[in-house]
């Protein structure tokens, strides 16, 4: 059985938000899809338990297979996400590390090749996003 896990794409400043897994990879925010939950309230849901940040999800902007082994296959379905309010940036318990790090920085950053494609394609469609 294919797992739905929901990212979100949150675009601040020539920054995105990444956050460091157990695999001691960077991600997108995001979790597993419930049953009966829209994708779009998933999306919010976990980047609020995630980063205590809340966002208002748009455009789904990528659905990608991605094998995590030995768990299987995760459909990813990635979301463009405007940062709602100020709030400050705190990582929950499922997280090593969360930073925003600068468009520039990407290329060296470990992460799946799904999440790199999904960061330029909402960045292609709203830029840097807000200061």
């Amino acid at each position: 059985m294919v797992r739905v896990s929901v990212k979100g794409v949150v675009i601040v400043g020539g920054t995105v938000l990444l956050l460091k897994n157990e695999r001691e990879e960077w991600e997108l925010p995001g979790g597993k899809l419930e049953a009966g939950e829209a994708p779009e309230d998933c999306c919010r849901r976990e980047i609020l338990e995630e980063t205590a940040l809340t966002v208002r999800p748009g455009a789904l902007i990528d659905a990608w297979l991605y094998q995590v082994a030995p768990e299987g296959e995760v459909l990813i379905l990635s979301y463009g996400c405007e940062l709602v309010g100020g709030a400050e940036l705190a990582i929950s318990h499922e997280h090593r590390q969360g930073n925003f790090f600068a468009m520039g920085d990407l290329p060296g950053v470990t992460m799946p090749a799904g999440y790199k494609r999904s960061i330029d394609r909402w960045r292609g469609m709203v830029g840097d996003g807000p200061a």
